[in-house]
């Protein structure tokens, strides 16, 4: 999730290739102690680098470099997560290691292999994409989520992965705890809609692995067949809960809530052309792969507006200083995304 393109840091204060070479040869078969580290995407959220050290290439997650609010950023549940789900049908990145020794680069992290894909994060990336190959990365999308959701998840490993009973109370009384750390502004409307929700959580059917922030932004498809995904990628939100947040997610993301989100960018990639199908196509899509009940998904949509605000207002709140304009910016994309939310819970 980003409101805005984000910003480069400072490879040596983030990485220190120095300190980090040394102990990926250590840690890692057949590797060497001299590595190069630059960025390839981050800035707002968890950080991300390309490491090589002439003969291998991996990717390294390490948290944001300020303002690092409590339970979020955790490098080892990002690394378990992908590990458990490495011989399912979920795609994922090879685990290459993992670090919680915060004298290494000043954060916990974890490294895993280097992938040559595609993101379809506008649509310069899906300028090449056929109308019915468009049609047919928006459907995979849909179903990799579906087939995340139904691992095992107890099969696996995750069974202490999170509480999954009254995740949906949890939620959203977390996210509000979030927004009270993170508000550089008094919003109300922000709380009221937090009220709504409390008032209108339904009824616990089903419990999956969540993804938490899943779209075409998180996902790296094929460069060979541009119509299936390499790996789902950025897990920092995953856990035990409700599956349908993360189709309430996927469906904001393919509406308004998007545009608003990346307006300070190039149009997101389903506008591209008219091989990516409506967002009640996606839904339906959903609901026969999966079998899920989507009664309720204008509850699954409210919330999930609600929550790209609080995160969205997290990026502000880590740039205010350094870069108040742009703080600004986030922040009034914050407030359209209170609106919106507010919008979508009327009479609850």
């Amino acid at each position: 999730m980003a409101a805005e393109q984000t910003n480069p840091v400072d490879v040596e204060e983030a990485v220190a290739p120095e300190r980090l070479g040394p102990w990926i040869a250590e840690h890692v078969a057949d590797a060497s102690s001299s590595v190069d580290v630059t960025q390839i995407a981050g800035g707002s959220s968890n950080l991300t680098f390309k490491v090589a050290d002439g003969k291998h290439e991996w990717v390294l997650r390490r948290p944001p470099l300020r303002h690092v609010l409590a339970t979020a950023h955790d490098m080892g549940r990002e690394h378990r997560v992908q590990s458990a789900l490495e011989d399912t049908g979920v795609p994922v990145a090879a685990q290459v290691a993992v670090c919680d020794d915060e004298s290494v680069i000043g954060a916990p992290f974890y490294m895993m292999e280097y992938l040559d894909g595609t993101v379809y994060d506008d649509v310069d990336a899906t300028a090449g994409l056929t109308e019915d190959q468009g049609r047919a990365a928006s459907f995979e999308l849909v179903d990799v989520l579906a087939r995340l959701h139904s691992v095992d998840f107890e099969a696996v490993g995750l069974g202490g992965f999170g509480r999954p009973a009254g995740y949906l109370a949890r939620q959203v009384a977390r996210w509000q705890t979030q927004w009270e750390k993170s508000k550089t502004v008094e919003m109300p409307v922000v709380d009221e809609v937090a009220r709504r929700l409390e008032r209108r959580l339904p009824a616990e059917t089903r419990h999956a692995i969540v993804h938490g922030d899943y779209s075409f932004n998180n996902t790296m498809y094929r460069r060979d067949d541009p119509t299936h995904i390499q790996a789902v990628l950025d897990w920092e939100m995953s856990t035990l809960g409700d599956p349908l947040t993360d189709v309430g997610m996927l469906a904001v993301y393919w509406t308004e809530v998007g545009e608003i989100m990346w307006r300070n960018r190039k149009p997101q990639a389903h506008r591209a052309n008219a091989g990516f199908p409506d967002v009640d196509t996606l839904l339906a899509r959903y609901a026969a792969t999966s079998g899920a009940d989507l009664a309720q998904i204008d509850f699954y949509r409210a919330f999930a507006t609600y929550k790209l605000a609080v995160i969205a207002q997290g990026g502000a709140r880590r740039v205010e200083h350094h870069d108040p304009e742009r703080a600004a910016r986030v922040t009034d994309t914050v407030a359209q995304l209170a609106e919106l939310a507010l919008e979508l819970t009327k009479g609850y």
